[in-house]
């Protein structure tokens, strides 16, 4: 806790990014991407926590994160991957009468996919001018996030409670595979892809469940976790240590969740210290190949240590967005509030 620095930005937070670092050096991120929601004048901004942001002297986070600029965005901001503009596509999404809401964005340079309320799923090349593909029809209802399996290959969520695979080698507007919860249709709301093992994918939805897929197995989540009260907006592995994975939610909260194999007992942290209110039977298998030998695909729940760690103060207004590289996090709040740790544990 007394690591995070709050800034205040008079902006609602809808999507917040750290700019990539190069993985050989042992350079900490220092400047982050924000975009805003549900205000008169939304924006796109750039701020600093290096030199000219944090003081040198700052190991205590004297300071607060600067502004370098901004730029007015014509609408919420639902998506954020980039931090230059490149090219622009208007109306790319679009109903027969208007504009629709792009509500998810993934890039695999020079690859972009995009997906939307109107149920497209396009290909972009940041080169290239025109579109390179779109897939009609992909859903009949709003696709809320995409993430990238392979180079050709993208994975979707939707309002019904769906995962659909798409390969773009193939022909017309069939996915390649849907995965899907059993029972009632609880929309899913966020995606990410394990940065090693790319068949292993973490997904939230509105019920605020965790749910941890293998894609090659079947067309069940092998594992659900209850982790928040409302929606979960956003879910991440860490990108360089993916034992470690962050969620943050509707209900204010934001979670820093660690998986090892050395407890029988999964437990729950708050505040640092193991409060025991998170039961072995919420760590719950439900499908998958016992041999499997990714930590987030251990088989045997009873013998999976999950802790998660509330990473912010006490908060009542929703957590939209997290971003996480090296030791350093990032999250934006509704509160109008940008907050910051360089001390993560991972």
């Amino acid at each position: 806790m007394e690591c995070i620095n709050a800034k205040f930005v008079s902006q609602k937070i809808s999507k917040i990014r750290w700019r990539p670092v190069s993985s050989s050096t042992l350079q900490q991120p220092d400047i982050f991407a924000t975009g805003s929601w549900d205000n008169e004048d939304n924006k796109v901004s750039l701020w600093s926590v290096g030199e000219h942001g944090f003081s040198k002297m700052d190991d205590d986070f004297e300071g607060d994160p600067q502004l370098l600029c901004e730029y007015q965005h014509n609408g919420d901001v639902l998506g954020l991957q980039t931090l230059s503009v490149a090219q622009h596509w208007d109306r790319a999404h679009h109903y027969p009468c208007d504009s629709a809401p792009c509500t998810g964005v993934v890039c695999n340079s020079p690859e972009i996919v995009t997906v939307g309320e109107d149920g497209r799923v396009i290909l972009f090349r940041v080169d290239h001018k025109g579109i390179l593909r779109t897939i009609d029809n992909a859903d009949s209802s709003t696709i809320h996030a995409v993430t990238f399996l392979r180079t050709t290959e993208v994975l979707t969520v939707n309002s019904f409670g769906q995962l659909k695979l798409w390969d773009f080698r193939q022909q017309g507007n069939e996915p390649a595979q849907i995965l899907s919860l059993s029972g009632d249709r609880v929309p899913l709301h966020c995606v990410d892809r394990h940065p090693n093992q790319q068949h292993i994918v973490a997904t939230g939805g509105q019920d605020g469940m965790l749910c941890i897929w293998d894609v090659r197995q079947d067309s069940m989540p092998f594992s659900l976790m209850k982790a928040h009260s409302a929606e979960m907006w956003e879910v991440h592995f860490h990108p360089s240590n993916p034992d470690h994975l962050f969620t943050c939610s509707e209900d204010g909260s934001l979670l820093h969740w660690e998986n090892s194999t050395n407890s029988d007992t999964p437990s729950f942290l708050q505040g640092g210290r193991n409060t025991s209110i998170m039961s072995r039977s919420t760590v719950v298998p439900v499908g998958g190949n016992q041999s499997l030998t990714s930590s987030w695909l251990g088989g045997d729940s009873s013998k999976v240590h999950l802790e998660a760690t509330h990473m912010l103060p006490t908060q009542t207004l929703p957590v939209n967005s997290l971003d996480v590289l090296g030791q350093c996090l990032v999250c934006g709040t509704d509160g109008e509030a940008i907050y910051v740790n360089k001390r993560v544990p991972v």
